[in-house]
């Protein structure tokens, strides 16, 4: 169901086995050992690290632009120039053989992405009569680098008998081409470009800035400039035309993301997913943690049948696998989030089908999921170091202890306590049980969902504060049994909860929405799990053997 392909990335990916073949196989995996699975993912850990040490001594990303200032002009731009590897397999990514090429590479930087894509596309028959490019680069600095990169393409296609030309904008590339998106000046939107190949900036965008009024002005609603430039990509390519960009995976999920994908998915249809094992490897020496992931995808309203889904370590010319997965299973077509799921091996695929078995929703089980209150630097004035009589807990991450929340924390560089007052009235809640997750893991933590149990008995307090890196489950407000809680965390800690949630989740951020979207054992299952579950709590490899007799 797997396989290995060899580490050039021009060779492309071979057909293999059917995917029909590929769903019997599927079919007949057995599930595994959640042993297996908690092995599997320190295997999974322990190779990332030794990915990025190898990564440290060899990567060379292409064309860097020394010194401090521009680095600074780099991190206001937004910008991560595109290491020479990652742009080859890029470039290997597009199949269409149109005899006129227009391309668009919406942040060319020196333009590595460019002359990979010249590169490839002339050594690849049958080969095209010309090839146009646009080229939009801001940064000043880097239109020498790209001016040499764009002869030297010229003389690529020159001794291929292929004529090419270019145009560098140095201008913005939102202010530019939304006039041909919106089609101010001509009958309608314009769509001059059959091919698209990007490495957007990728910075936030305040919700009343410049650039967000003109993306909103075109139909765009985002809070990331690089889900901007693919939302105007998509709309300048012509019916049928291409793209391949890299990006962060943040899109994938999530509230903020919801117009884009929406926007995105309903113009494009996906063709292949490339995933980067290692959140650094590709990208380390401009010190990229966001997980990044490569996409493929036609200038079409009709989807594929199938997807691929391919990975490599991230590593130079490291070997790609790839599998395919049904399109319906990346994304649910019932789905009103639009989420992305990405299955990248075995364990995965078994991971997916255990959690697909639990069938209740939180409102089936009559639970809530919300945000913490307490945005603390706006309750600066309420907030205590350490406990009072007039005060009551404020729980921060830093309060999980070994499945339950451990109050109060000394010393803390948190506070511990928010003032009960006629300010804080709306910020907390009744004391009660309720199981906490946080919002935002460490990239050193062993899971990307973290639950703790929040238990009154053991903190005396009439009332609590849940600060906002926290989300609560609650009952319409109220507590929870504490057998439910005890399931529901236990649940929410497994290893195979984890390896599920990371198919859709790319980043360290888990919102309440994701956890609204999950399937969850039913109400029965909880207790007789929760029952399980001590005044201690088991650790991980027996949370997954209770996990495994309990549930699976």
């Amino acid at each position: 169901m797997k396989r290995r392909i060899a580490p050039n990335p021009i060779r492309g990916l071979s057909k293999g086995p059917s995917f029909a073949t590929m769903r019997r196989r599927e079919q007949a995996v057995c599930v595994p050992d959640l042993h297996e699975m908690t092995r599997y993912t320190n295997r999974v850990r322990a190779k990332r690290k030794r990915v990025v040490k190898e990564s440290l001594a060899t990567y060379l990303p292409s064309r860097r632009v020394a010194g401090r200032q521009h680095s600074l002009r780099q991190h206001e731009l937004g910008q991560f120039l595109t290491p020479n590897p990652v742009a080859t397999l890029m470039a290997s990514m597009f199949t269409n053989r149109e005899k006129e090429v227009r391309l668009l590479d919406a942040g060319a930087g020196a333009g590595a992405l460019i002359q990979a894509f010249v590169e490839t596309r002339c050594a690849t028959k049958p080969l095209p009569a010309m090839i146009h490019v646009d080229a939009y680069e801001l940064d000043p600095s880097l239109l020498a680098p790209l001016h040499r990169t764009l002869e030297h393409c010229r003389q690529v296609c020159l001794a291929a008998g292929i004529e090419f030309t270019a145009e560098v904008r140095n201008v913005d590339f939102i202010e530019a081409t939304l006039p041909l998106v919106r089609g101010d000046f001509f009958h309608g939107p314009q769509t001059p470009f059959n091919a698209a190949i990007l490495n957007p900036p990728y910075h936030k965008i305040n919700s009343s800035s410049r650039t967000r009024l003109l993306l909103r002005s075109a139909g765009i609603e985002t809070s990331n400039i690089y889900t901007g430039f693919l939302a105007l990509a998509a709309n300048l390519l012509c019916e049928g035309g291409e793209m391949v960009a890299i990006t962060p995976r943040s899109f994938a999920n999530g509230p903020y993301f919801r117009p884009f994908r929406n926007l995105f998915l309903k113009l494009m249809a996906l063709r292949r997913l490339h995933v980067f094992e290692s959140r650094s490897a590709a990208f380390h020496q401009q010190n990229v943690l966001q997980e990044n992931i490569i996409l493929h995808a036609l200038k079409s309203r009709t989807k594929p049948s199938v997807v691929v889904v391919s990975t490599s370590s991230g590593a130079p010319h490291a070997p790609i696998t790839e599998r395919q997965c049904a399109y319906s299973e990346m994304i649910a077509p019932d789905d009103p989030e639009q989420f992305i799921h990405l299955v990248t091996d075995d364990f995965q695929q078994n991971a997916r089908q255990i959690v697909s078995r639990f069938d209740a929703a939180l409102a089936e089980l009559g639970l809530e999921v919300s945000t913490g209150r307490v945005v603390d630097f706006r309750a600066r004035q309420f907030l205590l170091r350490e406990p009072a009589c007039s005060a009551v807990p404020l729980i921060y991450p830093c309060h999980f202890n070994g499945g339950y929340v451990k109050w109060p924390k000394t010393p803390s560089r948190k506070p511990n306590a928010i003032l009960d007052a006629e300010g804080t009235q709306e910020l907390l809640v009744p004391a009660a049980i309720y199981v906490l997750v946080k919002r935002f893991s460490s990239k050193e933590e062993r899971r990307r969902v973290v639950a703790c149990i929040y238990d009154p008995l053991r903190i005396s307090a009439g009332r609590v504060g849940f600060e906002n890196h926290l989300n609560y489950f609650h009952a319409h407000g109220k507590g929870l049994s504490l057998n439910i809680a005890r399931g529901l965390s236990a649940f929410l800690n497994s290893t195979v909860l984890d390896v599920y949630f990371r198919q859709f989740n790319g980043h360290t951020q888990v919102n309440a929405t994701d956890l609204r979207n999950l399937n969850y054992p039913s109400r029965a299952q909880l207790e007789s799990l929760g029952r399980r579950i001590g005044e201690t709590f088991p650790n991980q490899e027996q949370l997954d053997q209770i996990i495994q007799q309990e549930l699976i």
